[in-house]
């Protein structure tokens, strides 16, 4: 169990010090509120997603602890989710999304941004590479989660590795975990390095969810990511987790 270690936070971390150790992670997440956090020296959370929805499915219990534990929590959609709504144009399809979004984050307690991508049809090139590096640059985040790269979805594949190059060209100032989504259908081969018990905050996290109504989210949360919740908490022996896999820096980086 020694890769399998829950995300805590600790009065160290928030003095300043690496969230890491050597071997073992050792803080981020806690299930009560921390006590006497100074405001003007806490850490920050960037939980960066596809669409929105993305970001609450994927880690929603998580950013409520994160939260909990006197973090500041960002939730940035790089795109607004133009074409997940069937009839809809993408202007209207934004507007719809974009509030299920900031009505989202206001139950998990995060702040939105919103990023400049087309729904459905996600870039990669080097205008979106900067555009990605700038925001996390201009956010100074401690900590980031995103999509695992190996995922059915093209703009979560996208997504991740515009944050992973961020990641390196910013000289791995932040530690950097991947989260799953519908793990079997869209996430594949995910292999978890780290839980956080999010069994406490798990109805909140539902309701943040259900925010996104134009989704059918309740049926796809109920199916989907609910069940994934418990089989982590099973791996975890708790009620409901969510898993991640932390990625590290390699000493042999040659650019």
């Amino acid at each position: 169990m020694d890769r399998r270690k829950m995300l805590k936070l600790t009065g160290a971390a928030i003095a300043g010090t690496a969230l890491l150790g050597a071997n073992s992670l050792t803080s981020m997440a806690a299930s009560q509120p921390l006590e006497g956090a100074p405001n003007n020296h806490s850490k920050k959370a960037l939980i960066i997603g596809a669409h929105p929805d993305d970001p609450e499915t994927g880690c929603g219990g998580t950013m409520i602890l994160l939260k909990k534990a006197g973090y500041e929590v960002v939730a940035v959609y790089m795109t607004k989710g133009q074409g997940g709504i069937q009839g809809k144009s993408h202007d209207e399809a934004a507007q719809i999304r974009m509030r299920e979004g900031k009505k989202a984050c206001e139950i998990l307690g995060a702040r939105p941004i919103f990023m400049t991508q087309i729904d459905g049809n996600a870039e990669i090139n080097k205008d979106r590479y900067v555009e990605m590096r700038e925001i996390i640059d201009a956010e100074k985040p401690d900590v980031v989660f995103t999509h695992w790269p190996i995922d059915s979805h093209p703009d979560h594949r996208v997504c991740s590795i515009l944050t992973y190059d961020a990641w390196r060209r910013l000289d791995y100032s932040f530690e950097l975990y991947y989260y799953e989504v519908m793990s079997g259908t869209q996430t594949q081969l995910f292999s978890p390095t780290d839980y956080v018990d999010i069994t406490d905050v798990a109805e909140q996290k539902r309701k943040a969810c259900y925010c996104h109504e134009s989704q059918g989210m309740e049926p796809l949360y109920t199916d989907w990511h609910t069940r994934m919740e418990e089989f982590r908490g099973l791996e975890f022996r708790c009620k409901n987790a969510e898993a991640f896999i932390h990625l590290r820096r390699s000493n042999n980086d040659i650019f």
